[in-house]
This record gives structure tokens, C-alpha cells and sequence, in this order.
């Protein structure tokens, strides 16, 4: 473990002793926020009873879904734009205001076309991450090294082999880099929509848990969400830091 490493996790542990803490000696009641001993039972509970399993799956589902959309959408949609220059002068002013514009304001008109349900949830996480992977697919293109693209066409490579053997290679990081970021924009649009317009998923349960005041699901639901977010980040970033120091090598 490096040092930075082993700072970061320090940090988080002294957090969560300082919360648990506060919480185990009532300076912070227990129906605001349950000991973190707590949570970690309640949650662990959750899972053994298997209440919730459906609510789970169909959430990662639906983000996995929202996410392979979002990417093969985004790489298809910045390839097409970037090879239409002027198409791309059109575009670029939307793409840089995008996330300006909250996107839950399309949602009534995604359950017009869509109804009520996964569908529709999907959509608004589509919505709110496909932009993430155009604008990296972009970026990524533009950083092909010109001699490289010169180099390809002296030796006479078709397409598929350029893109392949010198296109592809060098926009990577930028397109895992977009990758990263749809995959959080897909967990973020679609819990968030289940809040309000699902009967089913994390989102919801964890909104009928806060209304019910049954704070031992909320948060262990919660945490759950949180477990998952973070092991996925992770391993998506340990996968960057290699792609990065093979590229640099």
C-alpha cells in the first residue's frame, strides 16, 4: 500500500470512528443518523433477508443498461460530429452548456413517450450521461497525434486498421476517462429517478424508508449504494492508472 494510500484510508477511518462517536454518545441522535456500527448491521441484514433483492438487482440493472447505452451512444454520436467540422461548430455550444440545463426537466415528457417505469428511468440516465462520452470521444479524437494519422496513411492502412492500430490506442485514456463518468452520471440518473417515478428500485425503497421514518433501511440502503459506488470507482480507476503508465512507459 503507498503512503497516499494508506493516508486516504487513515482519514476515512478516523471519520468514521469520530461519527461513530458522536452518535454512540447521543450528540448526534439516533433518528438523525445511526451509529456506522449500526448501519454496517442493519444493511447486513437487509442482505440476509433478502427483502430488498429485487429492488437491487432491478437498480444495477438499469444502470448497467443506461451506461452500455450512454457509451456506444456517446463514442457513435462524437465520431459522426467529429468528422463533420461544421456539424461539430453546431454542437460544441450545447455540449458546453449541457449540464446547465437540469435534466429531470425532460422526465414528464419521457413518461409521455415512455410511461412509467424502467424505461423512462433509463432515459433520464441516458439523458444525463451520454453527454459525458460525447464530449471525451471528442477530446480523445482530437488528441491523435497528427503524425500518427500520417504515418497511418504512408503505410496505407485502411480505416479499420487505423482506427484500430493508432486512433483507438491513443484517444483511450480520453475514452476511459468518459467511461468514468458515464457509469457515475448512470448510478446518479437513475437512483435519482426512482425517487420520483419508479415503484421499485433502491431509489425508492430508500425514499419509502425516509417516509416511513424506518432510518435502519434508509441508511443501510444507503451504504449499500455507497459500497458499490465506490468499489466500482475504484476498480475503474486502478484500470486507468495502468492504462496511463503503459501509455507512458
Amino acid at each position: 500500500m503507498t503512503r497516499v494510500a494508506f493516508l486516504r484510508m487513515l482519514f476515512i477511518v478516523l471519520g468514521i470512528a469520530i461519527v461513530e462517536g458522536l452518535c454512540r454518545s447521543g450528540i448526534i441522535p439516533a433518528m438523525v443518523l445511526p451509529a456506522p456500527s449500526q448501519i454496517a448491521a442493519s444493511l447486513y441484514a437487509l442482505l440476509q433477508a433478502g427483502t430488498f433483492t429485487q429492488a437491487i438487482v432491478s437498480t444495477f440493472a438499469s444502470v448497467a443498461i443506461a451506461a452500455l447505452i450512454s457509451i456506444a451512444a456517446g463514442i457513435l454520436i462524437g465520431v459522426s460530429v467529429h468528422r463533420q467540422q461544421r456539424l461539430r461548430a453546431i454542437v460544441a455550444p450545447i455540449l458546453d452548456s449541457y449540464y446547465a440545463v437540469p435534466t429531470f426537466l425532460f422526465y414528464p415528457i419521457l413518461i409521455l413517450f415512455l410511461g412509467v417505469g424502467r424505461a423512462a428511468i433509463v432515459g433520464i440516465a441516458v439523458i444525463m450521461a451520454v453527454a459525458s462520452m460525447i464530449i471525451a470521444t471528442l477530446n480523445g479524437l482530437d488528441a491523435v497525434p497528427r503524425v500518427q494519422k500520417r504515418t497511418a496513411r504512408i503505410l496505407r492502412l485502411n480505416e479499420v486498421q487505423t482506427a484500430f492500430h493508432v486512433t483507438l490506442p491513443s484517444a483511450m485514456p480520453y475514452l476511459f476517462t468518459g467511461i468514468k463518468l458515464t457509469i457515475a452520471y448512470a448510478f446518479i440518473g437513475v437512483i435519482a429517478s426512482e425517487f420520483i417515478m419508479s415503484g421499485n428500485g433502491i431509489g425508492y425503497e430508500i425514499s419509502n424508508a425516509y417516509n416511513t421514518f424506518d432510518n435502519q433501511t434508509m441508511y443501510g440502503l444507503m451504504l449499500l449504494v455507497i459500497i458499490v459506488v465506490c468499489v466500482v470507482n475504484g476498480l475503474m480507476q486502478w484500470f486507468d492508472v495502468r492504462l496511463h503508465a503503459r501509455r507512458t512507459r
